[in-house]
């Protein structure tokens, strides 16, 4: 093993949900004065998915072009974290490896913490890598998230799915190795088994995520991180837009240091681009953040990123990560973009209707109406069991 190799994110994609619900829609229904949403957490739309679409069919789309690029020969592990999964037993990145047909010389396990589980996935990724360079690990990021109708967190729903391939001598972000990590145990967020949409107590959760932003940097600088000075721009999770703003103002404040707004936007504001018009993608978040960055700056060649990730529940975890030079020729900035546009606009009636929509379970034939543009759909259910195809 070469322990001067190094090893980041080679390639990134990102896919969403077929329809996009504005949010001048809901607060027409609500009676909410559209200023709540648009400045107050920073949200414009959310992707809303069709009734054959689900977090496997969205993981596929974002991971298919990823494989078309560079192949699968050297694929030897899938890492898909999710927390809204499809099934309590079945990993959902087996039904990926099917419909991309990849090698059956591999593994492929599912992650689970809340909103961290993509960071996970990323690091459990980095060290197989670190143990044999020759192999890559498709790591993918997604989920649908939902909340009861008329509920608070209502208007931060969304719909997103991130695959990244990471493996020695990267095409996009060096991976440096210090993280700092913490851990707390709070009801912040959380979906007994029992429940189809989750629940939360958003002023607890809040205090935790800027609790979790304090002690992921104090863990870091002891761990012999950078100063916080060498870092050009930042990616949060976004539970919704405006939180990247409130943990980067606390991040800066209890260290010391000073930020006006207008450096504060320099920072933030090329990642929450796809963000506030996709919704809250959970696991995905961060990542659909990084993709922002990316695909919205003229040149970050050798800049270093700050990544903070956070869980409710909570799990949280700060590192950085460099950009290598060559990357633009990488991006896929203009696919991501079509993603985002090709959406279909929805009212608020259709919008309730797929919300409230469940497959069911007496395990008969059921087939799925056909509804995305998208490259893979759930097709149906029979005998209980999922089937998926080419769209």
């Amino acid at each position: 093993m070469n322990t001067n190799t190094t090893i980041g994110i080679h390639d990134l994609s990102f896919a969403t949900g077929e329809f996009v619900l504005p949010h001048t829609e809901l607060a027409a229904h609500t009676g909410v004065e559209i200023g709540k949403y648009h400045v107050g957490i920073g949200q414009r739309s959310m992707s809303i998915p069709a009734a054959d679409e689900d977090i496997v069919t969205m993981a596929a789309a974002a991971a298919a072009p990823i494989v078309e690029r560079w192949g699968a020969d050297r694929i030897r592990t899938v890492v898909f974290a999710t927390e809204t999964p499809i099934d309590q037993s079945k990993a959902a990145g087996i039904y990926v490896h099917s419909l991309l047909n990849l090698q059956p010389s591999t593994r492929v396990v599912e992650l689970k913490q809340a909103c961290y589980g993509g960071t996970a996935g990323l690091q459990f990724a980095l060290g197989l890598v670190q143990r044999d360079p020759s192999q890559q690990v498709l790591v993918i990021a997604g989920d649908v998230s939902r909340y009861e109708l008329d509920s608070p967190g209502e208007a931060t729903q969304g719909a997103a799915a991130v695959a990244m391939l990471v493996g020695a001598d990267p095409a996009l972000i060096r991976i440096d190795p210090p993280s700092g990590l913490h851990t707390a145990d709070v009801m912040d967020f959380w979906r007994p088994n029992y429940l189809s949409t989750a629940l939360v107590n958003g002023q607890e959760s809040i205090a935790a995520y800027l609790q979790a932003v304090e002690g992921v940097w104090k863990d870091y600088t002891e761990q012999g991180g950078r100063t916080l000075s060498e870092f050009s721009a930042f990616c949060y999770h976004q539970p919704f837009t405006k939180m990247a703003y409130k943990a980067h103002r606390h991040l800066f404040n209890t260290t010391g240091h000073d930020l006006d707004e207008d450096q504060m936007s320099e920072m933030l504001r090329r990642t929450t681009a796809y963000n506030e018009v996709l919704g809250n993608s959970y696991t995905a978040s961060m990542y659909v953040a990084l993709a922002s960055l990316l695909d919205h700056s003229s040149d970050l060649t050798d800049q270093l990123i700050g990544f903070v990730s956070y869980g409710s529940g909570c799990v949280a975890e700060f590192f950085g990560g460099i950009v290598v030079p060559g990357y633009l020729e990488h991006l896929r900035t203009d696919a991501h973009r079509a993603i985002v546009h090709r959406r279909q606009p929805i009212g608020h009636g259709t919008y309730r209707e797929l919300h409230e929509r469940s497959l069911p379970q007496d395990g008969g034939h059921h087939l799925t109406p056909k509804q995305t543009t998208g490259p893979f759909r759930l097709a149906g259910l029979s005998g209980h069991k999922r089937l998926y195809e080419t769209s």
